[in-house]
């Protein structure tokens, strides 16, 4: 990126000292020899301008994106940033009173693009970026939501980050108290039935509303895997026979944990 910018500051000069010498009011040519200078020197100019700015910022090209994709840099944070989240799943089964039912992973590699001159995103600025995201789906007797939220704060309040609620937790004790109908919606009145601890930076536990009736909010079906491409796109959902209405059916309602997407592995131009 910092080649591109002096390249592009240099051809900037030149054609500012072009125009220079051969602005109107320049005394050191005459008004013919100004306009032989702008003919034979604008075309070529212009076309050695868009092939310098075209070959210093292309777009990542695919073979380059696999080939990153595939570096042992790439196959090791890979792994350590999914066994991480993976980890605190199997915490999360160990320490509260729910039940793991599915797990569903994206992890998607992407190159970089052209130089945006005009609507910066800052796509352009790497080579490669990869990133994962990751959700578990839990399940649980919805005739036991005091107890089962109340179970999963004991369980913070024992392994910390992991299971970042905890009966400190903002309204945590709250939410347990409207399901205990010892108190009103968490939120305010009118409200309603709450749907979710949101951890900000760490994760968000979402559950099926079970007081609200039909108009309660449930949990969605994750979205189908797009075809695998490895190591530049991989979709896991385990097992892949389970879906969450199956899940539903089968224990009366579902939680969810869902982990901020990681961005992992970055190479820079």
């Amino acid at each position: 990126m910092a080649t591109t910018f002096w390249i592009v500051i240099l051809v900037l000069a030149v054609l500012l000292a072009i125009i220079a010498a051969t602005w109107p009011g320049s005394p050191a040519l005459s008004r013919q020899q100004r306009s032989r200078i702008r003919r034979v020197i604008g075309l070529p100019f212009t076309i050695v301008l868009v092939l310098v700015l075209a070959a210093c910022g292309r777009a990542t090209s695919e073979k380059t994106v696999r080939k990153l994709a595939g570096s042992p840099e790439a196959l090791k944070a890979r792994q350590e940033v999914e066994s991480a989240d993976r980890d605190i799943i199997a915490v999360w089964e160990a320490e509260t009173p729910l039940t793991l039912g599915l797990v569903v992973l994206e992890d998607v590699c992407v190159g970089g693009s052209a130089p945006e001159w005009l609507f910066p995103t800052g796509s352009d600025r790497y080579k490669i970026k990869c990133t994962m995201s990751v959700a578990a789906y839990f399940v649980a007797d919805p005739r036991r939501m005091a107890d089962t939220i109340d179970g999963v704060l004991s369980a913070g309040d024992r392994t910390g980050p992991p299971i970042p609620f905890n009966h400190e937790f903002h309204n945590a004790r709250a939410v347990v108290d409207y399901y205990r109908r010892k108190a009103g919606d968490p939120q305010g009145p009118g409200t309603g039935e709450p749907a979710h601890l949101f951890g900000g930076t760490t994760l968000t536990l979402s559950w099926d509303q079970v007081r609200s009736g039909n108009s309660g909010q449930l949990i969605e079906e994750p979205r189908p895997c797009s075809p695998r491409e490895p190591p530049v796109r991989r979709c896991l959902i385990e097992p892949a026979s389970t879906s969450v209405a199956d899940l539903r059916r089968e224990y009366g309602m579902v939680f969810k944990i869902t982990m901020p997407v990681k961005d992992y592995f970055t190479v820079w131009k």
